[in-house]
């Protein structure tokens, strides 16, 4: 557990950073804190490990001082993640996660052959132990700072915009494998963003800090969502949050079944079961290819064959997927998303099981929003 007890900062020349802080960042637990820049976000990330020192008020881990230990021997015992990694460029990437066991006395063999497991626990296969950091793309970097950062095996880690230096999709994926990761290792993080969306999809708890260091609210996301504390947390979450809070609704909804045609087959058959034109193509394995539209083939010409290109003409990839027991923000996207209004809903291993539009979706929500336990994490 990480605690702030009336913690400020203030600089010199007047500036506060952080004004009077009091928080706690529960064990086992992500806390995230967001807010716009200049909100001391970082300052109070750094005054835990103490690359800031504090000018009044208490840092705790564990009802341990901080400042009770030396700074060095505190850093070791904390992870540290943060934008664009922070690679040594001269060392590969095995040295490079294999940084601070070598520092605490850890044999090189011992201390390589962990390295390389933290590797392959974030996703990076073990042929890369021997690239460099300009090897690799910014994602890859970003995942060998995760495994850096985890090699000591801290209770505790602090993540400064990790992921915010990388592409959206990359961005994506690199949240839904940290989630992985603490679902496995149940680290206690203090996480900081800029980014609302990525705080209510990590966080267990959202940490909202106003302009000079000010805590506005915290809570956890789905409350965050419904019950801003004030104009400010209102308007930085965005006018858009009652949409965002559909990400917290278990999407419980009918799923109708869909129309299909597989790879190869003529797609004559779909024609009197397919009333709107649109029919989804989906492998042998019931893995759904993309929508076709059955007015692009009036004479009922074939669909596309295995290992065919796909051309805009015959299928269209517009739709998106939403897993079976999503959230009804997923759900949703789907139907509104894919061309033919209806969104396509697989199971765990991506198979077909049907689809539902928007409509369905909405009529599920009146009722859902009454039911506190429909809420879920997204």
């Amino acid at each position: 557990m990480i605690r702030f007890d009336a913690v400020s900062k203030a600089y010199p020349d007047g500036t506060v950073a952080v004004d009077e802080l009091s928080l706690t960042a529960p064990s086992g637990q992500i806390t995230v804190l967001v807010g716009p820049s200049g909100c001391g976000k970082t300052t109070s990330l750094r005054m835990v490990n103490r690359m800031v020192e504090p000018t009044s008020g208490t840092i705790t881990i564990d009802d341990r001082d901080v400042t009770s230990v030396s700074a060095t021997d505190l850093r070791r015992g904390i992870g540290y993640v943060i934008q664009h990694a922070g690679l040594f460029p001269h060392r590969t990437v095995v040295d490079n996660v294999a940084t601070v066991p070598l520092l605490t006395g850890t044999g090189r063999r011992q201390a390589r052959r962990r390295a390389i497991e933290l590797m392959e626990l974030v996703g990076l296969p073990a042929s890369f132990a021997d690239r460099y950091p300009a090897q690799l793309s910014g994602g890859q970097q970003q995942r060998v700072g995760v495994a850096r950062a985890l090699a000591a095996d801290p209770p505790v880690m602090l993540m400064d915009e990790p992921f915010s230096a990388v592409d959206p999709v990359v961005r994506d994926q690199l949240q839904q494998e940290f989630l992985r990761l603490q679902g496995e290792l149940g680290k206690t993080i203090l996480f900081v963003t800029h980014d609302i969306d990525e705080a209510i999809t990590l966080g267990d708890r959202v940490a909202v800090l106003a302009v000079g260091g000010r805590l506005a609210q915290v809570a956890a996301p789905a409350d965050l969502l419904a019950t801003p504390a004030d104009p400010f947390v209102a308007e930085f979450v965005g006018r858009d949050r009652g949409y965002r809070a559909l990400g917290f609704i278990s999407a419980e909804v009918a799923v109708a079944t869909e129309p299909t045609v597989a790879l190869g087959a003529p797609v004559a058959r779909a024609h009197d079961v397919a009333v709107d034109d649109w029919v989804l193509v989906v492998d042998d394995g019931q893995l759904p290819q993309g929508w076709l539209h059955l007015r692009a083939h009036p004479d009922g010409g074939p669909g596309p064959a295995p290992g065919d290109p796909v051309t805009p003409d015959l299928l269209n990839l517009g739709g998106t997927l939403s897993a079976l027991g999503g959230t009804l923000r997923e759900a949703l996207d789907a139907a509104l998303s894919s061309p033919s209004g209806r969104g396509v809903v697989v199971d765990e291993d991506g198979r077909l099981i049907g689809s539902v539009r928007a409509g369905t979706v909405l009529e599920h929500l009146h009722a859902a929003t009454a039911d506190p336990s429909a809420q879920v994490r997204p």
